[in-house]
């Protein structure tokens, strides 16, 4: 009967949009925040992975570190992906098709590792082909993104990234207590199977992609890889594309203790997977609060100011973590399991606000056109940073002599690690000046007349 009073069905209409940060509601917006709500899901499966690598194929930290580096390669070569959706549709689509098959190989790859899987060479390759998969509806449902939230207002700008990135954030936390809880009482393979039916409900809201299929007359228009690889050359070579990049890459390419610290709670203070899923929930609560903060207070602070207290907070924070390795928290009458939450809940929190921007900015630099190439670029250059972050971390455990049983000198790889944190902001000036809502970066953008020659 509601239903019934006058004016009900516009506070409905203007409920959604304040849900939806001011973006009108659509069935396209439904498979966009679902994809990126699945791909947090998807994270389901990721202390089965440690696990599994650790307990069943018997992996040193060393070597677990090289693992996820190599899960990391497909990343690093986004803008193929782009090239080829582009470039080369199916069927006269450019987006619909590559997000079905990626969901399709994603589900395979996890039924492979529940199943056939048995050394280390297959599950590197399964793993590699899940990572695949996320990485190619990543790129495609982010030049979605690009392409929608270049039409946004002033007053809105960054806000779709927000969304998408909050539903990312949501994924995660739907699903960060049960990653633990769930080898409570299963194996990590039959957590991978059911890890695996949700790549096919990316494949089935990619129906929902609001794509008109490619004409002849469009096929001729369109750019060729030629004219892409141009636009590209162009845009990355302007200055203000080029320096922001690396100052990301350099602050992602620092050393990772990330596999040892697992071996080290896991081994030495005996945290259980159930606990482990209590850590990735707060963190994922933190990484939705830190969207929102962005969203909420940071969006029109200038980049410099983000990156230079973002990195001199997390730096402080994660030598914390000494505190814990030490045992120094157990003399101060704290217990580790208490003292492990509070550490990640506030460094997830302020990592998220940092890492916002970098999608904002590089959504306001990519050229018309060829949208998911050239973010992909971008983000794949910073993937890269983290492939040689895992990398460095493993070649220093080996330095150190750091295993599964000897952790001795696992304080000196975690002042390391977060003393190279400092490095970048030795670089801060190599960020722009203007605030993210600032149109100024329109300008900088390369003009796609100039390279076709119109």
């Amino acid at each position: 009967m509601l239903n019934y009073y006058p004016g009900l069905s516009k506070v409905k209409h203007a409920l959604t949009r304040q849900i939806l940060l001011g973006n009108e509601p659509s069935p396209e917006l439904i498979a966009i925040i679902t994809i990126y709500f699945i791909q947090g899901v998807l994270s389901l499966s990721r202390l089965a992975v440690s696990f599994f690598l650790k307990d069943e194929l018997l992996f040193s930290p060393a070597q677990m570190s090289v693992i996820i580096g190599i899960a990391t390669i497909p990343w690093m070569i986004k803008p193929f992906y782009g090239f080829i959706s582009d470039s080369l549709p199916i069927l006269g689509y450019h987006r619909k098709p590559y997000i079905i098959l990626s969901g399709i190989l994603g589900s395979a790859a996890w039924i492979s590792l529940a199943t056939i899987v048995h050394d280390g060479g297959m599950a590197t390759i399964m793993i590699l082909l899940s990572s695949i998969s996320v990485a190619i509806s990543d790129v495609i449902i982010d030049s979605i993104v690009v392409e929608r939230a270049r039409l946004e207002s002033d007053a809105k700008i960054g806000s779709l990234q927000s969304l998408s990135w909050g539903s990312n954030a949501i994924g995660s936390l739907c699903t960060a207590y049960f990653s633990g809880l769930l080898l409570e009482y299963f194996s990590t393979r039959t957590v991978f199977l059911i890890t695996a039916i949700f790549p096919l409900i990316i494949s089935s809201v990619g129906l929902l992609i609001n794509e008109n299929p490619t004409n002849k007359e469009e096929k001729k228009n369109n750019t060729s890889i030629k004219q892409q690889i141009q636009l590209i050359g162009q845009g990355i070579t302007q200055k203000s594309i080029w320096i922001p990049t690396l100052f990301i890459f350099l602050w992602h390419s620092t050393p990772s203790s990330e596999s040892a610290f697992f071996y080290f709670t896991t081994n030495e203070l005996h945290f259980d997977p159930e606990f482990l899923g209590r850590v990735r929930l707060v963190t994922s609560v933190a990484s939705l609060i830190g969207v929102w903060a962005f969203q909420k207070y940071f969006k029109k602070i200038p980049f410099k100011v983000i990156f230079t207290w973002g990195i001199l907070i997390c730096t402080s924070l994660g030598m914390t973590t000494l505190i814990l390795v030490t045992h120094t928290n157990r003399m101060l009458g704290i217990d580790d399991h208490w003292f492990s939450l509070g550490d990640n809940l506030i460094i997830a929190v302020i990592g998220q606000i940092v890492f916002m921007p970098v999608l904002v900015l590089a959504t306001k630099l990519c050229p018309p056109g060829i949208e998911a190439t050239f973010f992909a670029l971008l983000m794949s250059i910073l993937n890269l940073g983290g492939t040689v972050s895992y990398g460095l971390g493993s070649l220093i455990m080996q330095w150190l002599g750091i295993t599964e049983h000897n952790f001795d000198y696992l304080w000196l790889l975690i002042i390391i690690a977060n003393g190279s944190n400092l490095l970048p902001v030795l670089f801060v000036k190599w960020l722009p000046e203007p605030r993210l809502d600032d149109n100024n970066f329109s300008d900088n953008k390369p003009n796609n007349n100039q390279v076709l020659g119109g």
